[in-house]
């Protein structure tokens, strides 16, 4: 099973809402997730992106791949680099 990282909208029409979540890659965008470990908020200003961490730093060690947009929010809350000092298990 290919795991991946990325946005799951939630919201109404015109008023995004997002969760970032850990899924299997061939599940639909909005389906069944297997964890929810962060949300983005478009609407605030500036965006707001909470993690959990811990989380986020457990799935990408197991071989989780984020998707592009996931990436780049991992990267400016410095999480992307944590996870690259870390020393790889296996």
């Amino acid at each position: 099973m290919a795991v991946s990282i990325r946005l799951s909208r939630r919201g109404a029409k015109k008023v995004p809402f997002y969760r970032i979540v850990v899924a299997d890659s061939k599940r639909a965008r909005d389906g069944k997730f297997l964890e929810l470990v962060g949300t983005y908020d478009p609407r605030k200003e500036p965006s707001e992106v909470k993690f959990n961490e811990e989380a986020v730093l457990k799935w990408l060690r197991t071989g989780a791949q984020p998707s592009e947009t996931v990436k780049r929010f991992l990267k400016v809350q410095g999480i992307w680099q944590k996870f690259n000092q870390t020393p790889q298990a296996g």
